[in-house]
Order: C-alpha cells, then structure tokens, then sequence
C-alpha cells in the first residue's frame, strides 16, 4: 500500500512538473509573439486610450485577469513549493497522506490563454509609459536647446553693444579731433586771407595811389568828397572815445551781440526752409559778422548796424522760387544780382544820390518802421503758432510751456530795460541792471529749459549744425561762369529792385540815427555809408552768404545802449543827453557774431520761445518814439491830458485820425503784399508806391500847415541833406 501510495505521488509530480513544463514553453511563446508585433500595430496600440485597449482585448477573446508580475511570482511560489514537497516526500510516511491532502496542497491550474493576455497587456503598459517617457525626455531637450540657442544670442547681443560702444567712443574722439582739426584750418584760412588782403592792399597803396585817387576824383561828386572830409577828422575818436566809456561799452557789446545773434539765426533756420537748404544759420552768422566788421571800418555812420532783415529775405525767397520755375542754378544768379545790385549802390554812393531821399518824408519813415515793427511781431507769433499746429498728441503741454518761455522773456527785458527810471539802488547800478538785463533774461530762460522739469516737455531750440560748414557743403565763392552771359546782363532788372530797397532802407534808418532827439556830434554821412554798402554787397554776392542792409531796430538800440539818459519830470520819460559814438562796439559784436560758428553746439541750446521773446521786445521797442504809433493812442484820449502843441488840439480829432487811418490803410497794404508769395519778388517798388501818395494824393486833402502840425513837413519846407 505505501509503494502504491508513493507510485501515485510520483506519477502526480510528474503530470504537475509537466504542466509546469509545458506553460513556460507557452510563456516563451507568448514574449517572442509580442516582439514580433508589428510597429504599426503597436503604435496603434500606444495612442488609443486604455479603455480602447480593453475593448480590443476583448474582441479578440481576451479578458481581464491579474498582472503578468502576479502570475511571474505566483508560478515562481509554485516552483518552490513544489521542489520542497517532492524532497521531504521521501521523509514523510505514505500512511500519513491521501490523495485529498495531495491535491489540497497542489495550486490551483493556470489559464495559459489568460496569462498571455495578461503579459501582452503589461507589455502594452510599459510600452506606453517607455513612450512617454521618451516624448518627456525629447521636449525636454527642445526646451534646454532653445534656451542655449537664447543664452548665445543674448551673448551675442552684449557683444555688439560692447562693439557698438566701443566704435562710438572711437567716432566721438575722432569728431572731436576734426572738429579742433576744422577750427584750426578756418583759423588758419583767415589768417592767410588776412596777410593776402593786407598784402594785395599794400602793394595796390604803393603801386597804383595816383590812379585810385584820379579815378574817385572823377566820379566822386561834391557831397561825396564832403562826407569823406567831414568824417576823416573824427575817424581816430570813432576808435578812442570807447575806452572812454567802459561802463557802456562791455553791456552794449553783451546785449546787443544777442539783439543780433537771435535775427541772424532765426532768419537763417527760415531762409534753410525756404531755400531747400541753400542758404541756412552758418551763411547767416557768417554774413552778418564779415558785413560788419566791414561796414564798421569803412561807413560814415558808424552807430548804424547791418544785419538780415524780413524784407531782404523776402526778396531772396522771391528769388529762389524764380530760379527753381525758370531751371536755373541759384548760386549763380543770386551773386550776379548781388554784384549788379553792388555796381548800381556804388555808382548811387559816388554819385551823391542820396540827398534825394529827403523826398522821403516822414509819412513814408513811420510807415515803413511800422512795417520792420510788425513784421518781428508777426514772425515772433508765426513761431509760436507753429507750436500749436504741430503739437505732438502726446505732449499738448510743450505749446503752453514755449508761450510762457516767450512772454516771460519779453515782459522780464521790458522790465529791465524800464528799471532806470525807478527809485531803487543808485544811478549806476539801475543803468547796469538796465544794459545786462535782457542778456540775463536770455541766460535765465535757457538754463531753464535745460532742467529736468523742463526737458521732459521737449521745447525745441535753434536749428544749427554741429560744425562750421556752408549748406550744402559747398565751397566759399561761387561759379560765375555757370550761367550764360545772356542770363549775367538779364539779372541786372531784379537787382534794381533790390537797389531801390537797400536804398530806402539803408537811408532812412541812417536817417533816424542822425535824428536830432538822438544828440550825435560828429555829423552825418550817407553818401559814403551807401558805397560802403555797395562793396560790403558784392563780397557777399561771391561768396554765396545772405546780404546785409540797415538794421533800424539794432542800429536804435546801438543808440539807445551807448546812450546818456535823464528822467525828464513833466513827460515822465527818459531823454538822450548824449551819445558816445563809436566804432569799437559795432566791429566788436560782429567779430563775434562771426565767432559764433565754433559756439554752435552752445547756441543749439537757446529755445526758439525766448528768441520769440527777443523778436516781440524788439518790435515793441521799434514803436517807441514812432508817433505813428502814439496817434494811434492819442486817438481815443482825453483831450485835456494831451500836450498844448499835439495835433489833437491844433487841428482837431477827426483830421488827425483821417491822417492816422491813411497810414494804417497803407501799413495793412505793404505788408499784406509783402506776404504774398508770387509777387514778393516786387516788393521794393511798394515804397515808391508810399512816396507817391505822400507827394500826390495827400496834399489833396490836407493843407501845409497841417502837415507842419503833424510834423510831415514837405521837402520843400525840410532841410536839405
């Protein structure tokens, strides 16, 4: 019986070892079926969602069952128990087992079928996982490639701005050198122009004295010689009594080199707009400060100024607009012109012709000088305005801060300018608060604009280059022979109209110099002030640089500044007791306007509103002593507080404002047509146009005596020159 009952344990071991056998055959089966799936397959397998897979597992007559990892431990479980029980079999009796107790112990049978699909799944599982993992791991090295490709841009970056700083330092020192290197060069051209002029000067005063003084006895007429000879005995004290007078000299120089330097470089930022940068700030500074330089050592008048005027760059943008409709070259034309309008002045000068100006009664003085007064109103308001019509959406602010700048620099130098008549300090120090008042307005206002609070409202400043170099970048003299000689001789006819204008101009603002409330000693000149005017024209003309004629408003306050003033008690105003007359300060101020050209980098910082300002206290200051102006007032005062000899009371009320509406009617036409474009070109003839009616219509109308009483004697009844 035990031999039966251990042939039976024997044969049950062996039916379960074959078992055993037989499912690791299937399990190899199974994982060389799974490695021989298709990748497609798999694929398919890995993007559909593990609920999906289930479904295809039971398609395919799969169902769920424990993890492939299960099924591994329960089978290596088995194993070992069945390796213990087969070795202690032959220590145990036979009489103690039965075949139930055998079959208790033996594990329950496998389902192969339901093993493989439990492993396929698993196989599945880690796949996907692998699979993300892998994609993981990929965008991951996207990421990091991104962020090294980002990492060497940024460097690259930081190494071009190191490059970029880098070249600018080298570019700045290297402007710095050719802008010394220029200085230097313009330095050194003047200086040989200088010893060639003084040489060529020379050797003409040695070889040829004779014919220079047969040819000018020839065509100079009698006033000319006498004007040369009136002036010759005080040439020596035109140059010595300035050292007399320090204490006027140095805030004449201050105040009136910014009176002259603001027309200069504001007329020549417009005349660069206007001329498509022809001729812009540099010609401008240039021009003024050769002119005079020039006019101060060769005029008769030397308390009369030459500088750019609103009616002489109307005629040059007449011009212009001529030369571009007709195709021709500007340059050209606009310096035969000028030598024209020099040969036409001198012959003028030399001839005497400027006792005809006497015809030009004082109708026609108050009328223009309303005009040059009007005409710095107007350009000061256009300025303004301009700010105001291209105002950035942005910054509304900068308009309103510009008209502040511009009226607080204009009230502040009339203030100043008034603070001699007031009670306060002494004499001495009310008349130097008086001549460095307006330069001190200037200097407040542009340290102003250059504070922080300021700057952030972006008030524009003057318009100029960095360096000293004409528009352009041409060279210094003009091309003659660019034009044909047909073209030469046809220039003449626009030169007579400038003649006509530097003639009226020139003569009657020498003309209210010599006025007898101005107190001059020394006596007048006009013919020898018009032919130096002529020459000073025709080195302008070839050198391509803007023309110059007199300059009422800085000519009056030359006067004014150089001036001995009193308080007079019934009028309440102040009165010339006499005036230093002098060379020195006018070839002074224009040395340095012609120096200007090296500070430009410091004028680019004076806000357009205060030399806005500067234009509105000049035309303000042009209608003081213009009694045009004061009947324009006195029209509507009370009679009784007028004085005893005012036209009021000598002829009544309503013919001296018929007179006044008369001159206001012909102000409104002069400038009316001085602002048209296409006929600007003509508007010297305009003044003739002034004379006429004065010498024509008016005497219709108004009797001698009354224009006595208006003080508009007629030339018969005046002085002669």
């Amino acid at each position: 019986m035990h031999s039966q009952t251990n042939d039976v344990n024997t044969q049950a071991d062996r039916r379960h070892h074959h078992r055993c056998s037989r499912s690791a055959s299937l399990l190899a089966v199974a994982v060389v079926a799974v490695a021989v799936l298709s990748n497609a397959q798999v694929a398919s397998a890995f993007a559909t969602p593990k609920s999906h897979h289930r479904q295809l597992l039971v398609k395919g007559g799969l169902h769920h069952s424990p993890s492939a990892c299960s099924h591994q431990s329960y089978f290596k479980g088995y194993r070992t128990h069945h390796l213990s029980t087969s070795s202690s079999g032959t220590r145990q009796t036979s009489s103690t087992r039965t075949a139930s107790s055998l079959q208790a112990r033996s594990p329950p049978p496998i389902d192969e079928e339901e093993f493989q699909r439990s492993l396929l799944e698993a196989r599945i599982a880690n796949d996907v996982k692998s699979t993300i993992v892998k994609e993981e791991k990929e965008r991951i090295e996207v990421i990091t490639k991104k962020i090294d490709q980002e990492k060497e841009e940024l460097q690259d970056a930081v190494k071009e701005v190191k490059e970029a700083v880098r070249e600018i330092s080298q570019s700045a020192k290297s402007l710095g050198g050719a802008v010394i290197g220029t200085s230097t060069e313009v330095i050194e051209a003047a200086v040989d122009v200088s010893k060639s002029a003084i040489n060529l000067g020379g050797a003409l005063m040695i070889k040829a004295p004779r014919i220079f003084s047969r040819l000018f006895t020839l065509m100079a007429t009698s006033e000319t010689r006498n004007d040369i000879l009136r002036r010759r005995k005080y040439y020596k004290s035109d140059w010595t009594d300035a050292f007399k007078k320090k204490r006027l000299v140095v805030p004449a120089v201050l105040f009136l080199y910014f009176a002259c330097l603001a027309p200069a470089v504001s007329f020549g930022t417009i005349s660069y707009e206007i001329t498509n940068g022809s001729i812009g700030v540099v010609e401008f500074l240039l021009g003024s400060g050769v002119a005079g330089m020039l006019y101060s050592v060769l005029c008769g008048q030397p308390m009369a100024f030459l500088a750019p005027t609103g009616l002489t760059l109307a005629f040059i943008s007449g011009l212009f607009r001529f030369c571009t409709l007709r195709d021709l070259p500007f340059f050209p034309v606009y310096a035969w012109v000028g030598l024209w309008t020099s040969a036409f002045m001198s012959i003028l000068g030399l001839l005497g012709a400027s006792k005809l100006i006497r015809y030009c009664t004082r109708f026609t003085d108050e009328v223009f000088n309303g005009m040059l007064s009007v005409n710095f109103l107007y350009e000061a308001c256009s300025s303004l305005r301009r700010n105001f019509d291209n105002a950035d959406p942005m910054n509304l602010t900068m308009p309103f801060v510009a008209l502040s700048m511009a009226l607080g620099t204009f009230y502040g130098t009339m203030n100043v300018v008034k603070f001699e008549a007031t009670k306060f300090f002494n004499t001495k120090v009310r008349k130097n608060i008086r001549n460095f008042g307006p330069v001190s307005m200037i200097i407040l206002f542009t340290l102003l604009n250059l504070t922080p609070w300021c700057q952030k409202f972006h008030v524009p400043t003057l318009l100029a280059p960095d360096t000293f170099q004409l528009a352009g970048g041409r060279s210094l003299l003009v091309a003659l022979k660019d034009i044909p000689v047909k073209t030469r001789l046809l220039c003449a006819f626009p030169a007579t109209l400038l003649t006509a204008l530097f003639f009226m101009d020139q003569n009657i603002t020498v003309r209210l110099i010599n006025s007898p409330e101005n107190k001059l000693k020394k006596g007048e000149a006009y013919n020898l002030d018009m032919l130096a005017l002529g020459l000073i024209t025709g080195v302008l003309s070839i050198c391509g640089l803007p023309w110059m004629c007199g300059a009422t408003v800085q000519s009056m306050n030359h006067v004014r500044a150089m001036a001995e003033t009193k308080l007079n008690e019934e009028t309440n105003r102040l009165e010339i007791t006499g005036v230093t007359e002098t060379r020195v300060t006018g070839f002074v101020i224009h040395a340095m306007l012609a120096s200007s050209i090296m500070l430009l980098p410091l004028i680019k910082k004076i806000p357009v509103p205060v030399v806005s300002g500067v234009f509105l206290f000049l035309g303000r200051r042009l209608m003081t002593g213009n009694t045009f102006f004061q009947r324009i007032t006195d029209g509507i005062a009370e009679t009784n507080r007028l004085p005893d000899k005012h036209p009021i009371k000598l002829l009544g009320r309503k013919k001296m404002n018929a007179y006044t509406f008369t001159q206001v009617l012909c102000l409104a036409g002069l400038f009316g047509f001085k602002l048209l474009p296409a006929i600007s070109l003509f508007f010297p003839a305009m003044i003739g146009v002034l004379m006429s009616i004065r010498a024509f219509v008016l005497p219709k109308f108004f009797s001698e005596e009354e224009f006595v009483a208006l003080g508009d004697a007629t030339p018969r009844q005046q002085a002669v020159i």
